[in-house]
């Protein structure tokens, strides 16, 4: 009688994309985004490989802090693999966001976006994003902080 080893622990993909706000995220020069914020999460809720997204009580995550800065606005989610996430933001009206980010926010030199891979079921916080952001920015791209253009597999080789 044989016996396999048991397997590791499977893994989903965490993203974290920061923004740094040009305007108050009530004045009119951002209407047209925050008036998309909802229809764009809803995409998102049903995008196939979609697992989830931070929100507070609002429902978006507009009025969470991270690296303590009022300006910044952060968007954090978790999807089957970077084939899925990478389908989501380039379609839709994501992809019309994406044209008019230039409009809303700053351009920043710094590392914005990060992604890392998270055990399944695991839900990561501001803190482990401020933690990947910070990673990207001192090490570049590492298994435990990396980009869409300079992707690691996951831990073991294979996503949930």
């Amino acid at each position: 009688m044989t016996t396999e080893p048991a397997a590791g622990p499977a893994y989903e993909l965490a993203q974290v994309n920061i923004s740094r706000l040009k305007f108050p995220l009530d004045s009119p020069e951002l209407k047209d985004f925050v008036d998309a914020l909802d229809p764009v999460n809803a995409a998102a809720d049903s995008a196939n490989g979609f697992v989830w997204r931070l929100q507070s009580d609002g429902g978006d995550a507009t009025d969470l802090r991270i690296f303590g800065d009022d300006w910044l606005i952060v968007n954090m989610s978790v999807w089957r693999d970077t084939d899925a996430l990478t389908a989501f933001m380039y379609q839709g009206r994501h992809r019309e966001l994406l044209g008019r980010r230039n409009e809303w926010f700053e351009r920043v030199k710094e590392a914005m976006t990060a992604l890392w891979w998270v055990e399944a079921g695991r839900r990561p916080t501001v803190a482990d994003a401020e933690k990947a952001l910070v990673r990207l920015r001192e090490q570049g791209p590492t298994p435990d902080a990396f980009t869409l253009r300079t992707p690691f597999p996951p831990p073991g080789g294979a996503p949930a």
